[in-house]
């Protein structure tokens, strides 16, 4: 059984690592793609990365971060819940960890765009075959959340309220994907 400190510890690190994760996810995953791309206009999206490679690059680096957080963030979740259910806890770290290396090797694509800026047509359908890559880890990202969810519900860490959203969002992202 975890004593009283190691849970204070995992719950500050939470703390801590969890809103980082969630502001380089918005930045990265929405803010920089809706700032630079334009699906019905080539022409323009390809002016507006090559205007803004910077912040381009930023997006991609962002959200190599935000998967590198994706790596803790489980493993923490998984210490504090699996001397409660060692099962579930194992199942949310195993569903968490699968999409990582997926969207790592899925920003290789927006790496490659980067050399096209010379072929808006080709950008394209570069990133729409990104966005479709990216449905795969869409998909681990909602089944994470469904033991994640069971275990915030079961266990009063935390209010049954979460453990009732996490399982919402998690059919949303299944869905969604």
């Amino acid at each position: 059984m975890m004593n009283k400190t190691s849970q204070t510890n995992i719950v500050r690190n939470l703390r801590i690592l969890y809103p980082i994760w969630v502001l380089v996810g918005i930045f990265s995953i929405m803010y920089v793609p809706s700032t630079l791309i334009e699906f019905a206009n080539p022409l323009k999206t390809a002016q507006n990365i090559s205007e803004n490679s910077f912040l381009f690059r930023l997006g991609i680096a962002g959200r190599l971060v935000a998967q590198l957080l994706f790596i803790i963030i489980p493993f923490l979740l998984y210490e504090l819940f699996r001397n409660l259910d060692r099962t579930a806890s194992t199942l949310m770290l195993i569903l968490a960890l699968i999409s990582v290396p997926i969207t790592m090797l899925n920003e290789t694509i927006n790496l490659e765009v980067i050399n096209h800026l010379d072929k808006p047509d080709r950008i394209i359908e570069m990133l729409e075959l990104y966005n479709q890559q990216m449905n795969i880890s869409v998909i681990f990202w909602g089944l994470w959340l469904l033991p994640l969810g069971w275990l915030v519900y079961k266990f009063k860490l935390f209010p049954k309220v979460i453990g009732v959203l996490l399982f919402i969002a998690g059919f949303g992202y299944f869905i969604g994907s």
